[in-house]
């Protein structure tokens, strides 16, 4: 049995619902729709973002199909997270930037303490990161930043 705090205290019979884990961040998406929010980013930044990126681009990032791109670039877009013009390049909104920026963040944090604390090797310290960032709040994320820059570790964005 887990340990949750609710309210401020443990409680070892109640679980969080993981949809609960990420209130306050926005409409949440699913792990999956994460990583697709995640990886345009990814391309937008390599590439300078000005033209937005192919769903190709994506499919071979995320070694998948191109129609699982677009079917998550719908979901994505009916949250209000990007836009797809008639040429069909993916743009992040306002909103699919913050979101996606603070899912990055927060995988390069985790990836950066599980390989320089723990001594975790770089591939399997990206694996899990990726793993891992999608159980995180909000608030715990920014405590755990908060925390890495007291040891005077810095993330980039």
């Amino acid at each position: 049995m887990e340990n949750v705090v609710e309210g401020g205290v443990a409680n070892a019979t109640q679980e969080v619902a993981p949809e609960k884990l990420r209130e306050g961040a926005g409409e949440h998406l699913s792990k999956s729709n994460e990583d697709y929010i995640e990886s345009i980013y990814r391309i937008m930044r390599a590439e300078g973002g000005e033209k937005g990126v192919r769903s190709v681009d994506v499919a071979e990032q995320l070694d998948v199909s191109k129609a699982s791109v677009n079917k998550a670039v719908t979901t994505l877009r009916n949250a209000g997270y990007v836009e797809q013009n008639r040429y069909g390049r993916i743009q992040l909104t306002d909103s699919g930037v913050s979101y996606a920026r603070r899912v990055w963040r927060c995988h390069r944090m985790l990836r950066s303490f599980l390989e320089r604390d723990l001594g975790v090797d770089p591939k399997t310290a990206d694996a899990e990161a990726c793993l891992m960032e999608h159980a995180l709040s909000p608030d715990t994320q920014d405590k755990w930043l908060a925390y890495l820059e007291k040891q005077g570790i810095q993330v980039e964005e």
